[in-house]
This record gives C-alpha cells, structure tokens and sequence, in this order.
C-alpha cells in the first residue's frame, strides 16, 4: 500500500532516483501545480528501464534534470490544445454531416435513432439507459423540446444528435444497420472503404478523449490500430502512435477545409521548431516519431 507524501518527501524520493533539481523552489512550485504523479507521467522516458512498465526501478538515466520533465510536459501540454481546437472542428463536422445525411434519408422519421428497422437493436435497447437518460432530458435544448412536445418521447435527430457525447456518435454510425448509408457517409470525406473510415473515426475518438482528460500524448498508443489507407501507410510504429493519429487529423481537416489543415500543420510546425531542449526533441524523435531538427 501506498501513503500520500508532503512536497517535500517527493523531491527527496525524486533526488534518490537520480534527478537533478537545482532549483528546488521551483520544482515544489511544479509539483504543487501539476501533481507529483502527473509529472511522473514525463520522467518514464528517461528511465533507465524505459519502456518496460514491469519491475520498474523509477532509476533514471545521468543525467536527467528537472527541465527535461518539464519541458516535455509543456510541449506535450500545448500539442493538447493545439489538437483539442481542431479536434473539436473534426467532431463538430462528423456529428453535423451524420445527423443530416441520415436524417434526410429517413425524411418522415425524425427519431431514426431509435427505429430498429434503421439502427442495430441492441444500440436500440440501450438508448434510453446510455444516452437519454434523465441527466441528458434536462439540457436545456432537449428539456425545452419537451416542454413544447410533449407527446413526444424524444427530441428529434438534429437536436438528440447534437448533445450525444462523441462516443456515443461513433456507437451511432457504428450501429446503422444498412451499410450503403455508412459507405456514403465514408465516401464524403473520400474513404473507399468503410473499414478503413471507421479506423479513422475511432483514432479521432480516442484521441479526442486523450486530450480531453489530459493523458499524456508523446507515447500514447491508439487501443486500436489504424489501417492504411488515404490518411497514409502505416507501419507498427505509426499505426498507433500520435504521429498516426496525427495524419488522421490532417486528412480529416482536409477534407473539410483546406485553410484550416494549412492552418494546423503550420501551427504544429511552429510548435515543434520551439523545441529548445535537445533531450526533449531526442525524446520526441525517437518515441514519438516527429522528425526534429537537431542544431
């Protein structure tokens, strides 16, 4: 079992594993601010055992400073919000495109969602428990919808849709049983094959959800690997990795506006050129997979 520790004690526990603070006023100030675990997340690849997670001493390579941690945690920090705006655009977009498409197939049925002629029965059976639940009824679009129908069980696609979490939107085009509507939906952001455009989808869910709750992005793994395809060929390295991930963001922009893809590849260029600690750019060379420029 495991105790909680004063500032203190977790500087001295960093010391005894080879860390070099020099300036220890300002690691108490970092570790009060992001959390001694947190920060743990970026001196894992300076472990002497990297990348095991099994029998892990926490023993770090000499030397490896404070900085070194932190400064991956600020890089790591501003790809968040640099992914999390555009990622938002891509959600923003899908969401919107799905509803309508779909919803103008089924013209005379605005509750397409829940019809087990159009959706997978068991997406059906749980909706009411997963999604419209009474906590989801009483946001204010839906709960107004509701006070003006009344008679109505649901708020119709393009309101339901619009406040389904984005999860929830992906178990939705997942659970459409007539898959020539899936394939035209791929068809519109230029993906042939529906196999291929729901690997996207799911990279840009997951790594949406990454962002979102601020999990560590420079080694993170997709739970699902992604199939080449338009958004490129991926190999075991990137077909999981944030570099993968990152080309699905880029074809996925895209296909939606080609200003904004130029806009977030010059801003994530901009972001890797401010890379000043080698380590750090050793460290996202060779885990990451970006390609730094070393002076």
């Amino acid at each position: 079992m495991k105790f909680a520790t004063t500032i203190e004690e977790q500087i001295q526990k960093l010391k005894e594993r080879g860390l070099i603070i020099l300036d220890e006023e300002k690691a108490k100030e970092v570790l009060l601010d992001i959390g001694y675990y947190r920060f743990g997340s970026y001196l894992f690849p300076y472990e002497l055992t990297y990348p095991s997670k099994n029998d892990r001493t926490h023993r770090l390579k000499n030397p490896t400073r404070f900085e070194d941690a932190l400064d991956l945690y600020y890089f790591d920090s501003d790809l968040r919000m640099l992914l999390l705006r555009y990622l938002t655009r891509i959600e923003i977009n899908l969401r919107t495109y799905i509803t309508y498409y779909v919803s103008n197939i089924y013209k005379d049925n605005p509750f397409w969602f829940v019809d087990d002629e159009v959706m997978d029965g068991e997406f059906v059976d749980a909706f009411d428990i997963e999604i419209y639940t009474e906590q989801f009824k009483k946001h204010p679009v839906i709960s107004d919808h509701h006070k003006k129908y009344p008679e109505d069980k649901y708020a119709p696609a393009w309101k339901t849709v619009e406040h389904m979490t984005f999860g929830a939107v992906y178990q939705l085009f997942l659970s459409i049983t007539d898959k020539n509507v899936q394939s035209a939906i791929s068809r519109h952001y230029n993906v042939d094959k529906l196999t291929i455009f729901t690997s996207y989808f799911n990279a840009i869910r997951y790594l949406r959800n990454q962002c979102a709750h601020g999990d560590v992005l420079f080694d993170m793994k997709l739970a699902k690997p992604l199939k080449s395809g338009p958004a490129g060929q991926f190999n075991s390295f990137t077909n999981s990795n944030i570099i993968g991930a990152i080309d699905v963001v880029k074809f996925f922009l895209k296909q939606i506006s080609q200003h904004r893809y130029q806009d977030f590849c010059k801003q994530l260029d901009t972001l890797l050129d401010g890379v000043e600690n080698d380590i750090v750019a050793e460290v996202l060379n060779d885990i990451s997979g970006f390609n730094m420029n070393f002076a």
